[in-house]
């Protein structure tokens, strides 16, 4: 099974997309599997994970509802609040769901990433990790110190890292991201997406060469078995097409790579992570 591991859906008339404005035109309209269709096709991908892209639960339940009647989409990342008193409630009633695969931590929204380390986070992602639970963990390289604790007070969290944790690509900066990631690579329970890198490059001037130490640490710290390819399209087109995106991937791969570790890196490793 190929998968992009990492990808988005929405319609913008339902309203709750408020980070998307007309100020981000490219964005700005409809993203449904009708327009990613052609490039699944294109890339040989039998399907894909859709992340939420809304803090609400109206999103979630709009991407499950459209993965019943869609069969590329393999798997729906939920949103959850874990400091909402009902989380439970609202993860049982998702869980129900036959494509429901998890659901995403937004620490990258919160004004300070400590917050994780309070009880309510804790106390909710240990209970997450007991039962196995697939959690998605969006964070920015300058919240790495805090998830580094999290985990060291959760370590069986069955997480994956989006986004390679989202260095600062555009200024050449490798440390102390590289530092944490080794840290972060050290739980066996944690995966890391190779996705959403190109947005941390400069948009309009990137060279597929500036991803290469990222990428190579990335694939050195938790080697072919732990990591996902993922497009993060749409919003990838901020900066690069489809086929870039793939293509800058795929030109920083090790020439020892055998094909049954690129077989890994494009879907058996998403397969497994998510239990599809």
């Amino acid at each position: 099974m190929r998968l992009d591991a990492h990808q988005h859906y929405w319609s913008i008339e339902r309203g709750d997309y408020g980070w998307i404005t007309p100020a981000l035109p490219v964005l700005y309209r409809d993203f449904l599997p009708q327009h990613l269709e052609p490039l699944l096709n294109k890339h040989q991908l039998d399907g894909t994970i859709v992340v939420q892209a809304a803090a609400t639960l109206a999103e979630t339940d709009f991407l499950l509802a459209l993965s019943e009647t869609e069969p590329t989409i393999a798997g729906v990342v939920a949103w959850l609040d874990l400091t909402d008193p009902d989380y439970r409630i609202h993860y049982e009633r998702f869980a129900k769901h036959p494509k429901f695969v998890g659901f995403r931590l937004m620490i990258q929204e919160m004004p300070d990433a400590n917050a994780i380390l309070a009880p309510t986070y804790v106390e909710a992602l240990t209970f997450f990790a007991e039962k196995g639970v697939p959690v998605d963990l969006l964070v920015v390289s300058h919240q790495l110190e805090p998830l580094v604790k999290l985990l060291d007070q959760v370590p069986h969290l069955h997480a994956v890292i989006d986004h390679i944790a989202k260095p600062r690509i555009k200024d050449g900066v490798l440390e102390p991201w590289k530092e944490q990631m080794s840290q972060i690579a050290a739980h066996p329970r944690i995966y890391c997406k190779l996705s959403g890198m190109v947005t941390e490059a400069d948009h309009n001037n990137w060279e597929p060469a500036a991803f290469k130490p990222y990428i190579e640490h990335v694939l050195d710290v938790f080697g072919p078995g732990r990591v996902m390819y993922g497009s993060d399209w749409p919003v990838s087109l901020l900066a690069a097409s489809y086929d870039e995106v793939v293509s800058v991937l795929g030109q920083a791969l090790p020439e020892t790579w055998t094909e049954a570790d690129r077989e890994r890196l494009f879907g058996l490793n998403a397969k497994e992570f998510y239990r599809i």
